[in-house]
């Protein structure tokens, strides 16, 4: 990877053979030719592990698994689905917005940074953690899957009842090795402005998610966003 990304101990020390296997060597020298190559990787390298550095293993009570970062200038941060500062916010991020709105009666937030979201247990997980600018999806398939397969197995491992909110193929396949014994599977199409209407939009997956977490005597999120 590079001497610039951490990773927080409590992840480490459950996911630190990952770093040992050959597939990650041969992701950070895909990344190290894709920076000698001139080109721009979103988020900054020292933010491809926010999403863990924000919630550590044993405070996590959600998941929401995105695809791969925003692929603009000055989007991905890390988490999501998430937008720093003043970016103007995503469709995507629009219609959970929305769903947030028609689910809990919650005001739609004037800024799309989630990190209070994360702060509060929800780990805001991509399945790839990088991209190149303006090329969506162009840094699949070369091992962040196989990595965050892992951060996956290691939540589902754990002790503490965990909801997994599924939105879209990918999220679903990503999740069907969750032990849905112990945790709870929400599962709709992705929010994207081409599928939400199929089904997302109205999926109230976020009332579910805090009846199932106050059932289990695990402090409900507060999904609302402050300025």
């Amino acid at each position: 990877m590079s001497s610039e990304i951490r990773l927080r101990p409590e992840w480490l020390s459950q996911l630190g053979s990952e770093f040992e296997q050959p597939y990650m060597s041969q992701l950070s020298a895909f990344l190290r030719a894709e920076k000698a190559a001139g080109k721009t990787i979103y988020p900054p390298g020292r933010q491809f592990f926010a999403a863990l550095d924000s919630t550590p293993p044993e405070a996590v009570k959600v998941v929401v698994l995105g695809q791969d970062p925003y692929h603009g200038p000055g989007q991905a941060h890390g988490l999501s689905f998430s937008v720093k500062g003043r970016q103007r916010i995503p469709p995507s991020l629009q219609n959970i917005f929305r769903e947030l709105h028609d689910d809990l009666g919650m005001p739609a937030p004037s800024h799309g940074d989630l990190t209070q979201w994360a702060e509060q247990g929800v780990l805001l997980l991509n399945s790839v953690l990088s991209v190149e600018h303006g090329v969506a999806g162009s840094h699949q398939g070369h091992g962040w899957e196989r990595f965050t397969d892992a951060v996956v197995a290691t939540v589902s491992d754990g002790e503490a009842p965990v909801v997994f909110m599924l939105w879209g193929a990918q999220a679903q396949k990503k999740g069907a090795a969750v032990d849905r014994a112990r945790h709870y599977v929400l599962s709709a199409p992705h929010p994207s402005p081409l599928s939400a209407h199929r089904g997302f939009l109205g999926c109230r997956h976020f009332s579910q998610a805090n009846a199932f977490l106050e059932a289990n005597q695990r402090q409900p999120v507060d999904w609302s966003l402050s300025s």
